[in-house]
């Protein structure tokens, strides 16, 4: 359906850290003002059930599929006879956990994508999926990206040519508020909101295509990996954000901005990419430490998947 012309709503959220429950409330009261004001298409963040941070709570996190988190989606796509979709820890029935988004039609249809690469110790709750994350819609064939998904080149390779809108949703931490020498902490963590902010309008050029992007905003306090007793006080970047297919911001709400919702007119369909797919594997240029601490997080999170995770088969009803 090119050229479709749709009002699209991206949802940013305050999840309380773990709290299946009140995060599903919360969702649900933000998903109906999102259509109240006008929205046919609703994205809310990645992870909107529970957020993520190396966190005891997270084990319990995960939700059966199906289960409560795709019979909210179902429900509203169906009352409102729109789009609704967002990811969340979802548990298959061999007990593997899965970073799942969901796009729930009017019909009582749906379609889902699997995160290829979990980030960091997000690799501590679930493990990657292998689908090229291309949506087969009532809208056409729509992509679906989380996170740093939007800044890996194998993303933007898999979507190339293929999508007419690109629907993603993210929950992009920073550093911890003390333990870093000031000098360090004000670089890295200013390019680490600038890449943020970046983001959607670049993977839009990419592609040639609207980016519908969703994020947290709150503060969090979890557990330092790997060094027991440490807390790690920090918050979510925020920067939800509607973005047409060259790029420029059509609606945005910044991290100060707070919970909220943000609507626009996008049309669907694909137009020439303004930017080329650059080479390697990442498409910013990250600050060397951040992937010294993917490699390394990467790695400590796989293990305590399989010794922690897999084991504790902990699982909301």
């Amino acid at each position: 359906m090119a050229n479709l012309e749709i009002t699209a709503a991206a949802v940013q959220m305050e999840a309380v850290l773990g709290d299946v429950p009140a995060n599903l409330a919360k969702a649900d009261r933000l998903i109906e003002e999102a259509f109240a004001q006008g929205g046919r298409l609703v994205v809310v963040p990645e992870f909107f059930t529970s957020a993520v941070a190396f966190h005891p709570s997270l084990l319990q996190a995960a939700l059966p599929f199906p289960g409560k988190a795709l019979g909210l989606l179902l429900a509203k796509a169906r009352q409102h006879q729109g789009f609704v979709g967002g990811s969340f820890i979802a548990v298959r029935e061999d007990g593997e956990r899965y970073n799942t988004f969901v796009l729930a039609f009017p019909d009582g249809g749906y379609a889902t994508h699997d995160k290829d690469l979990p980030t960091m110790w997000e690799n501590c709750y679930y493990r990657g999926g292998r689908d090229p994350g291309i949506l087969e819609t009532p809208l056409g064939p729509l992509g679906a990206a989380m996170c740093w998904e939007l800044v890996r080149t194998q993303t933007a390779k898999r979507l190339l040519s293929k999508i007419d809108l690109l629907v993603a949703g993210s929950c992009w931490w920073t550093l911890p508020e003390t333990g870093l020498p000031l000098p360090f902490k004000e670089t890295t963590a200013g390019q680490n909101l600038e890449i943020m902010k970046a983001t959607p309008g670049r993977m839009a050029r990419l592609l040639g295509v609207p980016v519908v992007h969703a994020a947290h905003a709150g503060r969090f306090e979890g557990k330092m990996p790997g060094i027991p007793g440490l807390r790690y006080r920090s918050h979510y970047l925020g920067e939800t954000q509607i973005v047409d297919a060259s790029g420029a911001i059509l609606a945005r709400r910044t991290f100060e901005q707070g919970e909220g919702v943000i609507t626009a007119k996008i049309a669907l369909g694909r137009q020439e990419p303004r930017e080329s797919i650059p080479p390697g594997f990442w498409i910013p240029d990250f600050h060397p430490m951040f992937k010294l601490f993917w490699h390394g997080l990467n790695l400590f999170g796989r293990r305590y998947y399989q010794k922690v995770t897999r084991r504790s088969r902990g699982a909301n009803s």
